[in-house]
């Protein structure tokens, strides 16, 4: 009798570098997706779990400090030899931890597969960060125990180049006295960077002697960072010098849209908050949507024209439905408003035909469709599914321009939920640095479910119509862009922030602190 096996599980440890959920590697990234379980350390920044969590199976939280390195051995043995991909994920490189090391070689000793995916050190990652070069003789150590370092070696380290080490807050003093006993001398340059590569990432600096006093307010794991790479901190530091550093800014779009605007804040440094202002619906009766598709696969029209991501989408379930795909818009020229909306016609297997290279609007739009030909243009319908909201601009500039205009309400747009409670006093006290509005509705829908934002929020707009709105509403308008569209718009931010920035270093210290100026609190100096 043949006697099947269950397949075995294999286990992982795996490097989640220093906090900045982008150092985490494709591998450790693709370990962790196939994973059934994965166990994780405390110190594991909060923003890369959120996103394990929304893409990934089981995790259970462990901190060495509340058991033995062979308590998480037994918990990955235990989930392999059940089938099951176990991942024991830590902060740095998983051989920066004396404990992980460990928890290896017990797993090691047996005969499940298992792997050790390298993330990036703490130390040296954060010290990149903050703008500290390790050159010359160096040293970067994660460290767990104190106790275990070799000062008179870190000693010989700061004379001839510069020592990182990641350590607890707590264990500041002790690193110190370590390192005065060694015979570093006092007055040596120390750099210390608190929450190091993350969104709150803050560097302040002093001397051996006294950076303990230096990091009073610092808590969780520091990099401390000593000898002659703190000089040129000042030059290199460019996390914490982005455009946009450390400002909180308000995203109010739907949920779908304000992805693609979050990650560019994040790239300038921002923390960008989504507050759904927009709720999308079907329309209340199907029946102009179910003409119009059945329209598009009889070749009743010349052109469809997508004003918006969700018309796109509006149009594409409707396909789906009825068991249609990319082959039935055969002969039908598409045109888009906007490069987010000639994304979403691209990502379905189709190149749109026409995207305004100026104004990204109706306007921008109308400018290069061509009139109605009935010599080049033997159909002269043209389908427009849009919001019920959309204003007649675009339809009736097309009418002017001969053609027939089948303007269908493709989805309803209705106002969102009012956010939490600290959210909206947020937004009301100037909790806030910026809010970037992309249409007038979200102008309407967010004063309308929070209120409006204070008068020291900067407040930028993606376009004319929108700035009306704003203006109708009482909000000052800080910052357009030429073109209207997201990365415009968030670029247009980001230069405010530099601008602003330069405006308020070249004031006098007493007319800085009494000004006027209007700008987040982001800006003011420390």
């Amino acid at each position: 009798m043949t006697r099947t096996r269950k397949p075995a599980g294999h286990v992982a440890f795996v490097g989640a570098g220093p906090g900045d959920p982008g150092l985490l590697t494709r591998r450790a990234y693709d370990t962790l997706l196939e994973a059934d379980h994965i166990v994780y350390d405390r110190s594991v920044p909060d923003a890369l779990l959120d996103t394990l969590k929304a893409e990934t199976g089981d995790l259970t939280e462990y901190s060495p400090a509340e058991g033995v390195p062979g308590d998480v051995a037994k918990v990955l043995l235990s989930e392999a030899r059940s089938g099951r991909n176990a991942v024991h994920l830590v902060t740095g490189d998983p051989f920066g931890h004396d404990a992980v090391v460990k928890e290896v070689q017990a797993v090691a000793r047996t005969n499940v597969r298992f792997a050790v995916v390298p993330g990036v050190p703490q130390a040296a990652g954060v010290a990149t960060y903050a703008g500290v070069p390790l050159t010359g003789v160096r040293t970067a150590a994660d460290v767990d125990d104190v106790t275990t370092l070799d000062f008179d070696g870190l000693a010989a380290a700061v004379r001839h180049g510069s020592v990182a080490l990641a350590v607890d807050a707590g264990d500041l003093a002790s690193v110190r006295d370590g390192l005065l006993a060694a015979g570093v001398d006092g007055t040596a340059p120390v750099a210390i960077t608190g929450d190091g590569t993350g969104d709150t990432q803050y560097t302040t600096t002093s001397s051996v002697d006294s950076f303990v006093a230096a990091a009073l307010g610092f808590s969780g794991r520091v990099v401390v960072t000593v000898g002659g790479g703190v000089q040129h901190l000042d030059k290199l530091g460019w996390w914490e010098r982005r455009p946009l550093y450390g400002w909180r800014v308000l995203v109010p779009r739907t949920k779908e849209q304000a992805g693609v605007m979050s990650a560019r804040l994040r790239a300038y440094g921002a923390i960008p908050c989504e507050v759904p202002t927009i709720a999308v619906e079907p329309p209340r009766t199907p029946a102009q949507m179910e003409r119009a598709i059945k329209g598009l696969v009889d070749g009743r029209y010349a052109w469809v024209i997508f004003t918006s991501a969700n018309a796109v989408r509006a149009v594409w379930e409707k396909f789906g439905e009825h068991g249609l795909d990319a082959r039935h818009f055969g002969g039908v020229k598409i045109a888009c408003i906007g490069e987010a909306t000639a994304e979403a016609v691209r990502s379905f297997g189709i190149q749109p035909e026409m995207v305004p290279a100026g104004d990204q609007s109706s306007e921008g739009l109308l400018a290069e469709f061509a009139p109605y030909d009935e010599i080049f243009d033997p159909v002269g319908r043209v389908l427009l599914p849009r919001a019920d909201i959309a204003t007649e601009t675009l339809a009736a500039g097309l009418t002017e321009r001969g053609w027939e205009v089948d303007d269908v309400t493709a989805y309803r747009t209705v106002r969102a939920a009012p956010p939490p409670e600290e959210i909206r006093n947020a937004i009301k006290s100037g909790g806030f640095d910026a809010v970037l509005f992309t249409s007038s509705s979200t102008v309407r829908n967010l004063v309308g479910i929070a209120g409006k934002p204070h008068q020291r929020t900067v407040v930028s707009v993606i376009g004319p119509k929108t700035a009306e709105t704003a203006l109708e509403f009482g909000l000052r308008v800080d910052v357009q862009p030429e073109h209207a569209s997201v990365p415009d718009l968030v670029e247009a931010l980001a230069m405010y922030a530099v601008e602003l920035r330069e405006r308020l270093a070249a004031m006098p210290a007493k007319q800085r602190r009494g000004s006027k100026v209007q700008g987040p609190t982001a800006l003011r100096f420390r």
